[in-house]
């Protein structure tokens, strides 16, 4: 079975990498380019991980993961929180709404496929 991810990113040289990388790598990726987008795509499709940008068009990364928990169907959903921000502020905020993983830009492609790959593997279904 395929697992799906969802990469909620609007830089476009950054989703044709991850989108590469992550379909490179045996996953379904959905790509959409602004916070709303992201969560009535997670809420209506439930993918196995998010890779959530924390600058977004409309509303942030932070309020998308917020929505995101507070609803039962994606309460659980996996959750990589990616930034050009590494301070120590955003990875507080990330935790407290619950992220499952925190990676600052520039990342390695191959933390972020081992991040995705693992988070995807706790997915029950």
């Amino acid at each position: 079975m395929t697992r799906s991810v969802l990469l909620a990113e609007d830089e476009p040289h950054i989703v044709e990498a991850l989108a590469f990388l992550l379909g490179r790598a045996g996953f379904a990726v959905t790509v959409v380019s602004d916070g709303e987008a992201a969560v009535t795509k997670a809420m209506t499709e439930t993918p196995d991980v998010l890779v959530l940008d924390v600058m977004l068009p409309g509303i942030t990364g932070f309020e998308v993961l917020r929505r995101l928990r507070a609803e039962a169907v994606t309460a659980r959903l996996p959750v990589v929180m990616l930034t050009a921000k590494g301070q120590r502020e955003d990875r507080e905020t990330a935790r407290r709404w619950g992220a499952d993983m925190f990676i600052a830009k520039p990342f390695s492609n191959a933390e972020l496929v081992e991040a995705v790959t693992r988070l995807a593997g706790s997915t029950a279904r």
